[in-house]
């Protein structure tokens, strides 16, 4: 079996208020300490099947321009997504199964490219907006039973296993990977950063906080006892862990490196960018009205995130 990142965004950043704050509220954490960020989806070739875990921004979305007030910034282009596949050496015919950890257009956003795979999806998921239209999705109900200390659980293939875990949103979703004595967790957005898990905080993205909060103590009891390479998909450690085959150990954090951030301002085009879900906010879609004129209690039309977490693109 190979696994392999799927890496087409460097350098961004999570905010502590933003990556820890969502209990305990953003006041009791530092705007000025950032974490790094990234974005990476994941590609599992077991042999006979080419699967992928998400798939990206869709292409085309901008690079988002941050601040020094921005919360959180998914980074600066690699390539797309489909380019960083290809760079992998694989093809959208070769893919047979695409398993979702959620809507958000940052793991949904090329499953249109992809019109042979099966794609598998928390069917609480399926409303979704980002999924409309996508003819060859297959449900997934859990009807496995339990897996080890999650209660729902549905087998993909040997050694692959589907999991509920709500919380981030209705349909979250982890993937755990059994391969060579180690487990290795997709989680999609449990945590943006790996020093949330490390400090037990929640990011202040979700759609049910108490779900969150039981899904995190059950991968955090799951991490204590399996030896577990957690991959996440906006943080470089997601990569990272992969490739060391690094077993994440709870009790040990690994040494936070900080990034260095570039505020140098760019030409705006205007447009607006969701550090959530990647929605696009372009005023020529909207009867001209410029984002600085939506009243202050406008939200996201996806992800329902407020206008603070929206950077100029």
């Amino acid at each position: 079996m190979i696994i392999q990142a799927v890496k087409f965004r460097k350098d961004g950043f999570y905010t502590q208020p933003f990556a820890f704050g969502g209990e305990e509220g953003t006041d009791r954490f530092d705007h000025n300490i950032r974490y790094r960020g990234s974005l990476q989806n994941y590609l599992i070739d077991t042999g006979d099947e080419v699967i992928l875990v998400d798939t990206g921004l869709p292409a085309g979305t901008p690079e988002e321009q941050p601040d020094e007030t921005s919360a959180a910034y998914t980074g600066r282009d690699i390539c797309s997504y489909m380019d960083a596949l290809a760079a992998l050496g694989y093809r959208p015919e070769q893919v047979t199964k695409i398993l979702l950890t959620h809507r958000h257009s940052d793991h949904s956003g090329e499953l249109r490219s992809f019109p042979r795979a099966k794609i598998y999806v928390n069917a609480d998921e399926l409303s979704a907006a980002e999924l409309q239209g996508i003819g060859n999705i297959v449900p997934v109900a859990f009807t496995d039973g339990p897996y080890y200390n999650f209660p729902e659980s549905q087998k993909i293939c040997d050694g692959i296993t589907f999991i509920r875990a709500k919380g981030h949103t209705n349909g979250n979703s982890i993937i755990i990977v059994e391969n060579d004595g180690l487990f290795y967790m997709f989680h999609g957005d449990i945590t943006y950063v790996d020093e949330a898990m490390y400090a037990d905080k929640l990011s202040v993205v979700y759609d049910d906080l108490p779900a969150a909060r039981e899904t995190q103590n059950r991968v955090r009891e799951f991490i204590r006892n399996h030896p577990t390479v957690y991959c996440g998909t906006h943080t470089p450690q997601g990569y990272e862990n992969l490739e060391a085959k690094r077993v994440m150990d709870l009790d040990h954090p690994v040494e936070t490196v900080f990034p260095e951030v570039d505020f140098t301002a760019r030409e705006s085009s205007g447009k607006y960018v969701c550090s959530i879900c990647g929605y696009v906010y372009d005023p020529a879609e909207h009867d001209g009205v410029a984002f600085d004129e939506l009243p202050d209690d406008w939200k996201c039309p996806r992800c329902r995130q407020p206008k603070e977490k929206f950077n100029r693109a």
